[in-house]
């Protein structure tokens, strides 16, 4: 009997060591990583990312707008309950500097952020794209209005917007040229659908566009209609001018 129980003691001691070696490491291998977004929206832990662009399941009008913790062109952070809280945003969210619909889209939003300047937006636009990458986009397309970082789409998933590349679509890509991993850093093979926000000062959403179609765009006359109506309430009534 002493002999069964000296066996069954060895062999707790055995698991209970294993047990805490096995939680070290795992503690080890969090410690070590280095997310470009946190966000602080419940909808980041959604277990199930779609494979079909249009079963994403987007926020919407009247409901709290994601935050996060996203990084500059530079590599700097930068909180996004900040910036919501400084002035009426207008989000855009774009799948990265290797789409040309996307750098089209991009450069007509630069031509009407003056406008949106005028009626007290500030213009974001969020990617997959690490943040090395942003500059390029910045350079390449000309454009005034801040880039940021989502690598691991913690952002773009906490809207809903995020969906998985299959693997023929990826062989696609990498048939263009296109490297997905290379663009974010990462190895997830997620990219948003394409969406356009307005945001107020509170976090609430005020506006919201997307089309699974990653072709069709948010139109900027159709932008700019939705936030003259929306204007922030610091700025004083005007007709707008036409967009050109």
């Amino acid at each position: 009997m002493q002999m069964i129980l000296t066996a069954m003691v060895g062999v707790m001691v055995l698991a209970m060591t294993v047990g805490c070696q096995s939680s070290d490491l795992h503690q080890g291998e969090g410690a070590t990583m280095q997310p470009a977004a946190s966000t602080q929206d419940d909808r980041q832990t959604q277990p199930v990312v779609p494979d079909d662009a249009r079963q994403v399941q987007p926020l919407g009008e009247g409901e709290k707008a994601a935050t996060a913790i996203l990084r500059r062109p530079d590599g700097q952070e930068v909180d996004l309950a900040k910036l919501y809280a400084q002035k009426a945003t207008v989000l855009i969210f774009y799948r990265g500097g290797w789409c040309p619909y996307c750098n089209a889209h991009l450069g007509q939003i630069a031509a009407a952020e003056p406008e949106l300047l005028s009626m007290g937006y500030q213009v974001l636009a969020i990617s997959p794209d690490r943040h090395e990458e942003l500059a390029k986009t910045l350079d390449k397309q000309h454009l005034t209005y801040q880039l940021l970082s989502d690598s691991d789409v913690a952002f773009a998933r906490a809207f809903g917007l995020v969906f998985r590349v299959d693997d023929p679509t990826l062989e696609k890509y990498q048939g263009y040229g296109i490297d997905l991993e290379q663009a974010s850093g990462r190895t997830h093979h997620m990219l948003p659908v394409p969406a356009v926000y307005i945001v107020d000062t509170q976090g609430i959403i005020r506006f919201a566009h997307w089309d699974a179609d990653y072709k069709k765009r948010l139109e900027p006359e159709a932008l700019l209609k939705a936030a003259g109506e929306i204007r922030p309430a610091s700025q004083p009534s005007r007709e707008r001018e036409e967009y050109k």
